[in-house]
């Protein structure tokens, strides 16, 4: 009966042990669960913090580069517009002033009159080609690039070769604007910054997305200094290709010029 009552001790602490340690299991396991879940959790707000940063990063630039292009415009209009027909207004007003202004004067004064009305007509051209250029309004994005192309060429400060395949309607009429202006962009800097004597440009569209391949021969930047190096321009691309929901890739090294890719 002892040795009976013994055994039955002996099954209990083994049960008992063998409920503990699947408790002991059973905790170790919601608690490991727990912990993953938590880390799971803490990397998905690291990463949504990050894209937040990222995106009040793109529209500071993008608030940053439409204020920037406000001053401009604001000073072409000055410079181009108000100052010279500021000078029509002088000279009309000189002609109902004046008493004893002769012939000669009159013409000479109104020949004036009209140069610089037929130049601020074509200053008022080029600041409306600036801000939305015709082409691209009647055409589409391809055809608008392609005269980017042939005006860029078309100076002999460098040749630019492209390879351009693009469906008009392929993207909104906003979204083709964005587009003209980054290439746009590109080029303006390889010219003002990189020096560039040849450029490629290539923009080829797939059917998942839209790929655009830009490279130039200048004098190129240190990739791994790029933040530091952003300016204005490069900002103002990214928060552009930030808007298209696009992604963007640089390489380039001293003196050996710039690609950049872009996928729509």
């Amino acid at each position: 009966m002892d040795s009976l009552f013994i055994e039955d001790i002996g099954v209990i602490t083994v049960v008992i042990f063998g409920v503990v340690l699947l408790l002991v299991m059973g905790l170790t396991l919601i608690l490991f669960f727990y912990l993953s879940r938590k880390k799971i959790i803490q990397k998905e707000l690291e990463k949504k913090t990050l894209e937040l940063n990222h995106q009040k990063e793109m529209l500071k630039a993008t608030i940053v580069a439409q204020e920037a292009e406000r001053n401009r415009i604001a000073q072409d209009l000055h410079d181009a517009i108000s100052a010279k027909l500021n000078v029509v207004s002088l000279s009309a007003n000189f002609l109902l002033e004046e008493e004893n202004v002769s012939a000669q004067e009159t013409d000479e004064i109104i020949n004036h009159m009209l140069k610089v009305t037929n130049k601020t007509i074509e200053s008022s051209r080029k600041i409306a080609h600036n801000l939305l250029p015709p082409i691209l309004e009647k055409f589409g994005l391809g055809a608008a690039l392609e005269e980017l192309c042939d005006e860029f060429s078309n100076s002999k400060k460098v040749r630019v070769s492209s390879k351009i395949e693009y469906k008009t309607g392929r993207l909104s009429k906003d979204n083709e604007l964005h587009v003209f202006r980054i290439v746009q962009e590109l080029m303006n800097n390889s010219m003002r910054h990189g020096k560039a004597k040849e450029i490629e440009l290539n923009f080829n569209p797939k059917e998942e997305a839209l790929f655009l391949y830009y490279k130039d021969d200048g004098l190129g930047f240190d990739t791994e200094k790029i933040g530091i190096q952003k300016g204005l321009g490069l900002r103002n691309i990214e928060s552009r290709v930030s808007l298209l929901q696009g992604k963007i890739g640089y390489h380039s090294e001293k003196q050996k010029g710039v690609v950049v890719q872009i996928t729509i």
